[in-house]
């Protein structure tokens, strides 16, 4: 079957898993940061590599790594996947202010000339302007300017908690998603990540602009952040795609799961997705999202303990509803059109 799609790593965010429990999403961000602080080139090399293989025993084949360690971390990054044979696309992040130092760029051209950097080292590349409480409106609009210029993948965090809203309209007198609809960075090539609180007027926004909602259902509920609005989304008919996230889950089954369960939950119904749609979320949607035309597929193991006594009709539906990723047995050398 085709392999999935992981359109949001912070690979790095690995390490954290058990460390920072406790507290709520700003307490987390900062033991976060102190992790972010101690990686090194080497450390990412032989981290990330470690973490790609994880991802590819789980069935993702592709990764979307939204990468704010630094340019040299950024090319150890892209050594890593090409060692564990995962397709990577590098999402290089612009960051304007807060985080650390590490993270930020003096201007929004020095950060176009890291990009400009990473693709001639060779690197399938995405542009990241952080959020909007890393970017102001002037790099937001260069950035955008530039993704359709040059016709790149934009991701962006927006909508993932209150705060940050709360922020954007102190500052801007919009929501976060208004904002990047105002400055450009809103079309069919960009991928809002979480939307966690987006409201009426924003998905309208969405669902006009052609734009991907990348949900992350393990790391929001790790993190605390909320509910996607699932059923208000899917009425919409916004694309979806899913991501790993932080990382503290890495099994693209539970994360499909987790979206249905959501949907269920705020609705009442059963079955509000379909398996058939899970699967484009978890591949097809995913590959939009990150640009990719192609990438390998996986083999499922239906003698699998989990799958006894399913009958061959049900097992897709089966492998959404009650399977782990060790159902995966490996990626095959077919590659996967989309």
């Amino acid at each position: 079957m085709p392999g999935f799609v992981n359109a949001h790593s912070h690979t790095f965010q690995r390490s954290l898993r058990g460390r920072a429990a406790g507290g709520d999403f700003w307490a987390w961000r900062e033991v976060m940061l102190a992790e972010a602080e101690r990686q090194t080139p080497e450390l990412v090399r032989d981290a990330y590599r470690l973490g790609y293989e994880e991802m590819l025993a789980a069935g993702y084949t592709a990764v979307g790594e939204f990468h704010y360690l630094g340019f040299v971390e950024a090319l150890a990054a892209a050594e890593a996947a090409a060692g564990a044979g995962i397709e990577l696309v590098l999402l290089h992040v612009a960051y304007a202010r807060g985080g650390l130092p590490r993270f930020r760029q003096e201007s929004v051209a020095e950060f176009i000339g890291q990009v400009e950097g990473l693709r001639d080292a060779g690197l399938r590349i995405g542009v990241a302007p952080h959020s909007v409480r890393a970017c102001p409106a002037d790099w937001l609009e260069e950035i955008g300017r530039y993704a359709r210029e040059h016709e790149l993948p934009l991701h962006v965090h927006a909508d993932e908690q209150p705060k940050e809203i709360e922020d954007c309209l102190a500052e801007h007198g919009c929501r976060p998603i208004e904002l990047l609809a105002r400055t450009g960075c809103l079309t069919e090539r960009t991928t809002v990540v979480h939307a966690t609180h987006a409201e009426g007027v924003e998905l309208d926004l969405l669902a006009s602009s052609g734009a991907v909602v990348c949900a992350c259902p393990t790391t929001e509920a790790d993190l605390g952040d909320g509910f996607l609005p699932a059923e208000r989304i899917r009425s919409r008919a916004i694309p979806l795609c899913i991501g790993s996230d932080s990382n503290v889950r890495i099994d693209p089954f539970e994360e499909l799961r987790e979206l249905e369960g959501i949907a269920r939950r705020q609705t009442g119904r059963r079955g509000v997705f379909s398996t058939d749609e899970l699967y484009a979320f978890g591949r097809d949607v995913g590959a939009r999202s990150l640009g990719l035309s192609t990438w390998p597929e996986i083999a499922i193991d239906l003698g699998h303990r989990s799958l006894r006594d399913v009958d061959a009709e049900h097992v897709p539906a089966a492998l959404v509803a009650g399977c782990g990723s060790d159902v995966v047995v490996g990626m095959t050398t077919a590659d996967r059109d989309v």
